[in-house]
């Protein structure tokens, strides 16, 4: 399993969190709540952790390109729903999947 993670430090990162699940909710499996969220795209899983400093995001995928496109996904909603803040693009690193994030 391949894995990425970023992390966007921000006040707003439960607002976010529960925003993309909702979100996403209308098309594929989600469970979350106002501290950790879980969306199960077809190219892969990305994991949502907040608190009161930021978002923490990690995605897992089989593959190279089902990691490449689940980071996009979730990346490309989040700038849309922070565009008040100005965001950069997010810093996507590879991490081994048989460690826990941190």
């Amino acid at each position: 399993m391949l894995e990425s993670a970023a992390y966007l430090e921000t006040a707003s990162g439960s607002k976010y969190l529960v925003q993309l699940c909702k979100h996403f909710a209308h098309k594929i499996t989600v469970s979350y709540s106002e501290t950790h969220g879980e969306c199960r795209f077809s190219c892969g899983t990305s994991l949502l952790d907040a608190d009161e400093k930021g978002l923490r995001l990690r995605a897992t995928s089989v593959d190279e390109e089902g990691l490449a496109q689940t980071q996009q996904v979730i990346e490309s909603h989040l700038l849309r729903f922070a565009f008040r803040e100005d965001l950069q693009p997010l810093d996507w690193r590879r991490q081994d999947a048989s460690q826990t994030a941190t």
